[in-house]
């Protein structure tokens, strides 16, 4: 068989391959896939914060209509929790129903399962829970006691004399920050539907890698890893929640013990409990510089919170050991165990929160010098990791904010705070850096080359709302030569092997790189079979492990520089962005349509990162107040301005793919900047996200008595 050289595809932008079937109504979600004999299941959570079940009364709701079955810590099937997964140490949370122990508000201490998913809500509601309560502890701030420095890698990293390099400078910021618990609200909630099937169990589910929870479902329940199947098809957005959670486990429970499918979709409340979150931060930095704007300290501190089930830690302080240079370089975390459910990863994890702070910082630390703050952060630029010492794989930030400064008209800026007036709304300007690493994964993918010219890609990737599976499509055309109407992508499989998680901005990178060399081994099969394919087709098979050990040490990072226009009503405290821009250096941008999407998309979260979203927890209760979207506020379309997002060329020599990640750096930056445009509107500088109305005005009201 011969390939004909087809249109160029990569770079090119290209409509989603599954658009029509998600706007149609096709494209089947986790909770919608159709099962006969279909039971539901529904999650008793705790009310209280901390303390143990005493007793559960199930015997009342076990004669309720419909009502299949019970389960809780008295009397659910064991689970076997001592083993490693691919990301270590299996998650506590998983270990449902094993104990009696509860460790926060929203643990899951019983599941009620019926025939139909009213039924079960019922019955879960009306379910008698009694406990032994003890006190318990969720408040965060700054300065409070019990933090320690976790044993992890990224914790702390430093080098020079901090105070000596302080104290020699002429120009000194030292201020703190917060940012509030968060959390990931994804369009479609979690859900998972769980059945046997010929010896084998089969698990519908959204989640961000079929693998990962194939993997750990079978150490959960003893089973043999080719006896779990895990499908993830389609999935309506995760950002980091979508891992493996308690209802999955619950659902495998309940078929288990059934023998008969049974499905779990968590209500939006539940998410809130349940399925992870960002945690709060304290920050501080100080940054001292000579009177030219170079650093000569920078020192960048952050706290966050963990459950007492185990350390989770949102790395907020190392952007910096990225961005900035300087003689005397500190960064490091702390962390408080608190009764509150363990946080996860959620959108550019420790960038976004972490850049509010820094960028905010380095904006403070130009007004002191009278500098323009791309010009500070021009001469704080470093040809080499500020901490590694490597090489950059490529780096162009300053490039970015060159690109960024001329569409967003910021030579024409007056740096005066209080400048510009249009009627009852100040108006400023401010800019922020971004970047995120572009780290990659082994994986596996095969091609094959069917007997009717086409040709099928099997991964085990995850498109949670990216387009992944497009730019699969994409790559595999562009290494096939072929057009991407002869290639079909098949992802979301746990069937189809190993493969790294849709997370960390690495999904495409390091599949592509597995799709790519499978292309390129097919292409010699064919070669030598001389057009002669049977009707199996031929496939080949490639895992691209060796392949990166091979991969230089580099600080392989994506770039980018934010721009926000605010317009701030100070007599009602109200922020209204007016544009943003972002420009941003990812390296090879694979399909120009949908990698703009997600900057977007983050740039958006941003926005609502800055003026909206704060998670509020109830001291008496240790619950989160409001957890729905009536108290929870995000970004509405009302909120959203003219947004864009575009990309300079960023080739990166020497990489096997040149691919880098954009689903989140989009996010990093943007707060920051928006904060910086207030800052430059009003004269006021805000330390505390959300920038709600009433910090507005009361920030206002000091003022003023400042002045007399």
């Amino acid at each position: 068989m011969t390939t004909t050289a087809g249109p160029r595809t990569v770079g090119v932008a290209h409509t989603r391959v599954e658009g029509r079937d998600k706007v149609t109504g096709a494209a089947r979600y986790a909770s919608e896939q159709p099962f006969d004999h279909l039971a539901h299941g529904w999650l008793v959570l705790s009310t209280i914060a901390r303390g143990r079940v005493r007793a559960v009364g199930d015997e009342a709701v076990r004669g309720m209509p419909g009502v299949l079955a019970v389960f809780h810590s008295g009397n659910a099937p064991r689970l076997m929790t001592d083993y490693t997964s691919m990301l270590g140490p299996p998650d506590p949370t998983l270990a449902l129903f094993q104990h009696d122990r509860v460790p926060h508000q929203g643990w899951p201490v019983a599941l009620v399962v019926a025939e139909t998913p009213e039924q079960a809500r019922e019955a879960a509601e009306a379910l008698v829970v009694e406990y032994d309560e003890e006190p318990h502890d969720v408040a965060f701030h700054a300065g409070r006691p019990g933090t320690y420095i976790p044993d992890d890698a990224n914790a702390v990293a430093g080098k020079g004399d901090l105070e000596s390099e302080l104290a020699a400078s002429a120009v000194v910021v030292d201020a703190s920050y917060t940012t509030p618990e968060e959390h990931h609200s994804a369009m479609e909630p979690h859900a998972v539907t769980a059945r046997w099937d010929g010896g084998r169990l089969e698990v519908i589910d959204t989640n961000q890698g079929a693998m990962w929870v194939a993997g750990e479902l079978a150490q959960l329940f003893s089973l043999d890893p080719s006896s779990v199947r895990v499908r993830s098809e389609h999935i309506g957005g995760a950002f980091g929640s979508k891992g493996v959670r308690p209802h999955q486990v619950a659902a495998v429970m309940a078929a288990t013990e059934l023998q008969r499918p049974v499905r779990l979709a968590l209500t939006r409340r539940q998410t809130f409990a349940i399925t992870g979150y960002r945690s709060p931060t304290a920050q501080r930095v100080r940054l001292g510089a000579d009177p030219d704007g170079r650093l000569r300290a920078l020192e960048h501190e952050s706290l966050s919170l963990t459950s007492t089930l185990r350390p989770f830690l949102e790395t907020s302080a190392v952007l910096g050991r990225v961005l900035y240079d300087a003689r005397a370089h500190h960064t490091a975390h702390r962390l408080v165990d608190l009764d509150m459910p363990t946080p996860t990863w959620m959108r550019a994890p420790g960038e976004a929160p972490g850049s509010f702070a820094l960028e905010s910082a380095l904006d403070e630390l130009a007004d002191r010098l009278g500098m323009d703050p791309i010009e500070l952060r021009a001469r704080n630029e470093p040809t080499v990791g500020p901490l590694s010492g490597l090489p950059f794989s490529s780096r162009d930030l300053l490039g970015c904010f060159r690109e960024g400064a001329r569409r967003f008209g910021w030579a024409a800026r007056d740096p005066r705070p209080r400048s510009r007036r249009e009627g009852r709304w100040l108006l400023g300007t401010g800019t922020a850096a971004a970047t995120y690493p572009s780290g990659v994964a082994p994986s596996t993918a095969s091609v094959t080359a069917e007997a009717d010219g086409t040709f099928t890609v099997r991964i085990t990737a995850a498109d949670v709302g990216t387009g992944a599976r497009t730019a699969l499509t994409l790559i595999a055309a562009e290494a096939l030569d072929v057009e991407p109407d002869r290639v079909t992508v098949r992802i979301g499989d746990s069937d189809f092997g190993p493969a790294w998680v849709a997370g960390g901005s690495m999904g495409t990178r390091s599949w592509s790189l597995a799709v790519i060399s499978a292309a390129r081994e097919l292409r010699g099969r064919l070669a030598l079979a001389d057009g002669d394919i049977p009707p199996e087709g031929i496939t080949a098979h490639t895992d691209t492990a060796e392949l990166l050990a091979e991969l230089a040490k580099k600080e392989r990072h994506s770039f980018g520089a934010q721009f926000a226009e605010v317009a701030v009503d100070v007599t009602t405290g109200e922020i209204r962005v007016r544009r943003m821009l972002g420009i941003f250096a990812a390296g090879r941008i694979v399909n120009p349509l949908t990698a703009r999407s997600q900057l977007v998309g983050g740039m958006i979260w941003g926005l609502s990162m800055a003026l909206h979203e704060e998670a509020v927890r109830d001291p008496a209760s240790g619950g989160q107040l409001g957890a729905d979207f009536a108290n929870y506020h995000v970004a509405a379309h009302a909120d959203v301005p003219a947004i864009e997002a575009d990309f300079i060329d960023d080739p990166v020599p020497d990489d096997p793919v040149g691919v880098k990640g954009v689903g989140e750096i989009g996010i990093v930056g943007a707060a920051a900047a928006i904060s910086n445009a207030v800052r430059h509107a009003t004269g006021v500088r805000h330390r505390d996200l959300p920038l709600r109305p009433d910090r507005v005005l009361r920030a206002e009201e000091e003022t003023a008595a400042q002045h007399g």
